[in-house]
């Protein structure tokens, strides 16, 4: 299960490495493709997540990717607004590129969901499905201080009124 606090940017450590799809190229070529189902309201939003130095960041059987807090979604910059708080069913799709993966996505060189593909396969380097590499549970905790819902203490009194008529 993956945890993070509502407000913060968040570093995954998923097996992606340990599952993968296409071994035959290079991790450059590759980019993880998450999506996020909220278990309350049935909400999907997807967003790829960010490696800058993507070969830095796998191992023999995991990946350690980035996902950053963002008030506004944009699944192609790694941002994602995780509201409403609790917990939301995850997917990641391994996206494997014709060269290697590019550093700005975009609905030309990228696809948008799982059914999808990039607009311009035509153009180097385009992306492509193939298939989901993970799945779990992410756990989305409200940030300390902002409660959506909040306890208040009363501290009780010494005084006992007797009140008749």
């Amino acid at each position: 299960m993956l945890h993070i606090t509502y407000g913060s940017n968040a570093d995954f450590y998923v097996t992606t490495e340990d599952q993968r799809i296409d071994t035959s190229v290079a991790n450059s070529r590759i980019l993880l493709l998450f999506k996020f189902t909220n278990d309350m309201t049935g909400t999907v939003k997807y967003c790829y997540g960010k490696s800058t130095t993507f070969s830095d960041s796998v191992y023999n059987r995991y990946t350690k990717v980035t996902v950053d807090h963002s008030t506004g979604d944009n699944a192609y910059g790694s941002r994602i607004n995780f509201k409403p708080y609790g917990f939301w069913h995850y997917e990641i799709y391994e996206v494997s590129y014709s060269g290697t993966a590019p550093t700005t996505l975009t609905t030309n060189n990228s696809p948008a969901n799982e059914d999808d593909t990039a607009d311009d396969p035509g153009t180097a380097p385009a992306g492509t499905i193939k298939g989901k590499v993970e799945s779990g549970k992410l756990y989305v905790t409200e940030t300390s201080g902002s409660e959506q819902v909040r306890y208040t203490t009363h501290t009780e009194t010494t005084t006992n009124y007797l009140y008749t008529n």
